[in-house]
């Protein structure tokens, strides 16, 4: 059942794709596309560049760019440069950027020309970041290099090709109930797996498909199938800069593609943009995937009951380089579950009080032991050994396994919130938030939402006397924080209850919202 034979290093694959389909073409975006044949050619020209202008063998080197067909050629560059590449989203804010560049230690940067002044503002609390390579086509500011200019030119120095695909190759920042992003140190091999295990072997992903894909790059989910399983097979891409449903719909109408991955949100407002059409055909999109979020059963049964194309679900963490388990396109179906442990894991549910495994059907803490595990979260020795204990990962999240053995997430001893498929940490928002002088304390939740499955609501408490309103937190978080970690509300009140050490009891708080809803219902 496992495909090994698709576990392999970055530049054996190109050069493999290269021989056999170099005129097929491999990823293309709105603006160009690139064939095997030449995505080979520039990701050498790129690697021997970089180690040119200094990256040495295990250096950091970010990815700050927008989904692109430079994306991909960036990352594969940097690992055949000999670095470790750390995706940081496009739409990230100041503050995020300059956390991840000083956490990673990054040597170098790929970037755009749109981002070469935050750079510039940048570089004097990133000591450690001396190389810069921009894409577009402005004149290069000083001490910065072309993008193109490396891709289309030779270089002094050879790739660093290397076919240890053990070692950490990314580092994929992930954000804990700390509120600290932590860098998820993760191999080829572990990612790879992933491949040969899940996409591969139950979705059937292969060189025979057309993959459109609207999964922001910067996630481990997208980093897993949309780009490392993609080159490991041979397919072609699409790659949507960003998500617009009208933009999917357009392009799906098309019949081009045969599989279109996901996160439940996306299908959502799929659903919604296409509610007037009825009878709407989506021709030879034989599969579509989710992950990233809780996939409700309604949503699931009505896309597929809609367009006659199966839905999968699965569940997923970056700190298992993406999929824990699936749902196949074949044989039974449990919806509303994530589906079934991948073949090679191993999976237990235990109590969190006794470490002990549940009866079926019960609840318990999710714990996972397998080869796609991450090495550990960078720099942080103390998070490494809690998450992984005695071979195990223990993922925080509750669940619970029927007799089959089909999982289903119950909820999180984590307090992670899970908006549209994106973490937030509420205790990242609170830090935020506690630097408003009229603040004197408040607490974030995540509320259920129809289409977002989760949003955080803000609760305050101002000093005596205190006028602020919630307009002016609300902008005050809009210019520290990505759109997505901005409260969805705000809600003042007298005290925030805690535990007698000062924890945070935020059921209450939950429950003064969620009550009456429950109530209704």
């Amino acid at each position: 059942m496992l495909q090994t034979d698709l576990i392999a290093p970055i530049p054996a694959l190109l050069r493999e794709h290269a021989q056999v389909r170099g005129s097929k073409v491999a990823y293309r975006d709105a603006s160009r596309s690139v064939t095997y044949g030449d995505l080979e050619i520039r990701t050498t020209n790129l690697a021997g560049h970089l180690a040119d202008l200094g990256v040495c063998a295990g250096d950091k080197v970010a990815i700050f760019l927008p989904n692109s067909v430079s994306w991909i050629e960036s990352c594969f560059a940097i690992n055949r440069a000999g670095g470790i590449g750390v995706p940081i989203s496009y739409e990230a804010t100041e503050s995020e950027v300059l956390y991840r560049l000083q956490d990673a230690d990054c040597t170098g940067i790929i970037t755009t020309d749109e981002r070469a002044s935050l750079l510039a503002k940048l570089k004097k609390d990133a000591p450690s970041l001396k190389i810069q390579v921009l894409a577009g086509n402005g004149t290069a500011p000083a001490g910065a290099s072309r993008y193109e200019d490396l891709a289309n030119s030779l270089p002094k120095s050879q790739p660093r090709d290397s076919a240890d695909i053990l070692d950490p190759a990314f580092i994929i920042y992930t954000s804990g109930t700390t509120g600290r992003a932590k860098g998820v140190l993760l191999s080829v091999h572990s990612m790879l797996w992933v491949n040969a295990a899940c996409w591969a072997p139950i979705t059937g992903l292969s060189e025979k498909d057309v993959v459109l894909s609207p999964l922001p790059l910067f996630h481990s989910y997208a980093l897993n199938l949309s780009v490392l399983s993609v080159l490991a097979v041979g397919a072609t891409e699409y790659i949507m800069e960003k998500y617009s449903t009208n933009e999917a719909v357009r392009l799906l109408k098309s019949g081009e593609f045969t599989i279109f991955p996901g996160v439940p949100t996306m299908f959502h407002y799929f659903l919604e943009a296409t509610k007037d059409e009825p009878g709407l055909k989506l021709p030879n999109l034989r599969l579509s995937m989710s992950a990233g979020a809780i996939m409700p059963a309604t949503l699931n049964r009505e896309f597929e009951a809609r367009f006659g194309v199966k839905l999968l679900d699965g569940y997923g963490i970056t700190e298992t380089s993406t999929m824990v388990t699936m749902n196949w396109p074949v044989g039974a179906r449990v919806m509303g579950s994530c589906g079934l442990p991948l073949p090679g894991l191993a999976v237990r549910i235990i109590s969190p009080a006794t470490g002990e495994d549940v009866p079926f059907g019960e609840e318990g803490e999710l714990i996972v032991r397998g080869p796609n595990l991450m090495s550990g979260y960078h720099n942080k020795p103390e998070e490494t050994a809690s998450a992984l204990r005695k071979g195990w990962y223990h993922t925080g999240d509750l669940a619970r396994s029927d007799r089959d053995g089909f999982l289903t997430i119950t909820g999180r001893l984590k307090e992670l919130i899970i908006r549209g498929g994106q973490n937030i940490a509420p205790a990242e928002i609170e830090e935020v938030v506690n630097a408003l002088d009229d603040v004197v304390d408040n607490a974030v939740v995540g509320i259920p939402h129809a289409h977002l499955g989760e949003v955080p609501a803000l609760f305050v408490v101002t000093r005596e006397g205190a006028g602020i309103a919630a307009e002016e937190i609300l902008e005050h978080c809009r210019g520290l924080l990505s759109s997505y970690k901005v409260p969805f509300s705000v809600h003042f009140v007298n005290e925030i209850p805690r535990t007698g050490s000062g924890k945070i009891i935020r059921f209450k708080l939950r429950e003064t919202l969620i009550a009456p809803v429950n109530k209704a219902s």
